[in-house]
C-alpha cells in the first residue's frame, strides 16, 4: 500500500477548517484501506521560518521529508479570492524544484462559492505540475455542502459526495496498483 501525506492549507485551526476536516476524514478512510497516512497542516510550521524558506528549520525540514517519504499526496486546499491559500503557496514554494515528481497527487478545494470552482484548475493544478506531481482529477466542494461533527465525523450532501466520491475512488484505486508506485 502507499505512504500518502494529507497537506492542509488552510490558515483557520484545524477543529474549525471544514477544509481541514474533510481532508482528515479522507485521510481515516485511506488508513482504514490499509494505505499509511501522514497528516501536515501547514499553519502549524513556524511563520518566521516558513516565510523565510529557512528549510533548515526543524520544522520545516520534517514537513519537507513528509513530502519526500509520500508516494502520494492529497492536498486540500480552502479558496480565497479565487486562488488556493496563501500558507499552502508559501510551503510549496520552498519545496525542491521536482519534489512532487513521481507522486500522485490529489488536489481538493473548498469554498463559498461555485464562481471559485475552477481554481483548483487554474490556480492549483499549474504549480503541483511544476513541482513534477502526477496530479489527478481534482475537486472543489462548496463549504455549505460539509458538515462536521464534534467528535470528527464528516458528512457530505448527497450530491457533494456523489461527485468527490468517484473521484477519491479512482485515485486511491489508482495508489494500489504495484505499477503505480514502481514509477515514483
Amino acid at each position: 500500500m502507499a505512504t500518502v501525506l494529507t497537506l492542509t492549507g488552510s490558515a483557520s485551526a484545524p477543529g474549525s477548517s471544514r477544509t481541514a476536516r474533510l481532508v482528515q476524514h479522507l485521510g481515516r478512510e485511506l488508513t482504514a484501506q490499509g494505505h499509511q497516512v501522514h497528516g501536515l497542516d501547514v499553519r502549524t510550521l513556524p511563520a518566521d521560518a516558513l516565510l523565510a524558506a529557512d528549510t533548515s528549520h526543524p520544522a520545516v525540514a520534517d514537513a519537507v521529508a513528509l513530502v519526500e517519504g509520500a508516494d502520494a499526496l492529497l492536498v486540500g486546499t480552502p479558496v480565497y479570492k479565487a486562488a488556493y491559500s496563501g500558507v499552502l503557496k508559501t510551503f510549496l514554494d520552498l519545496l525542491p524544484q521536482y519534489a512532487l515528481r513521481g507522486k500522485s497527487v490529489l488536489p481538493l478545494a473548498t469554498g463559498g462559492s461555485p464562481a471559485h470552482v475552477l481554481a483548483v484548475d487554474y490556480a492549483l493544478r499549474p504549480v503541483l505540475t511544476s513541482l513534477g506531481a502526477d496530479v489527478a482529477q481534482g475537486w472543489f466542494v462548496l463549504d455549505r455542502h460539509i458538515t462536521a461533527a464534534d467528535d470528527g465525523t464528516v458528512s457530505l450532501t448527497p450530491d457533494a459526495d456523489a461527485g468527490l466520491a468517484p473521484v477519491v475512488a479512482r485515485w486511491r484505486d489508482a495508489l494500489a496498483k504495484p505499477q503505480r508506485l514502481a514509477a515514483a
